[in-house]
């Protein structure tokens, strides 16, 4: 049986799927954009906190209300890859590639959920 300290370096070595993902309303195509070190984890935290009437973003959350689980779907848009060549900064990465995809796709007012931050252009 291993040790708790060889189990837990073990997990340390454990490569999620790291990136941008969307949570789309199928009714009305609004989109909500984050990012996440691990991007299953966050797709079962975010359905946790809208199921249970919890979601920071209260304009996402209402419209869960009003139309169902059913009718959002969680897609990945964008997945960083692990280098093996150099030591990386994935959260820093993952922040400015969100950043990018959200000035692109303008998730904002009637096209989306996200919030307006100096950052963003319209």
């Amino acid at each position: 049986m291993k040790s708790f300290k060889e189990l837990k370096q073990e997990y340390k070595q454990i490569k999620f799927k790291m990136g941008v993902f969307q949570i789309r309303n199928k009714i009305n195509d609004k989109l909500f954009i984050g990012s996440s070190m691990d991007l299953t984890a966050i797709w079962h935290a975010q359905k946790l906190q809208l199921d249970f009437g919890m979601h920071q973003n209260t304009m996402l959350q209402d419209d869960w209300k009003e139309f169902g689980s059913e009718n959002f779907v969680y897609e990945i848009i964008e997945e960083i890859k692990y280098s093996e060549d150099k030591p990386v900064n994935y959260e820093k990465e993952i922040k400015t590639l969100e950043e990018l995809i959200i000035e692109e796709l303008q998730p904002f007012e009637n096209k989306g959920y996200n919030k307006k931050t100096k950052g963003n252009k319209l």
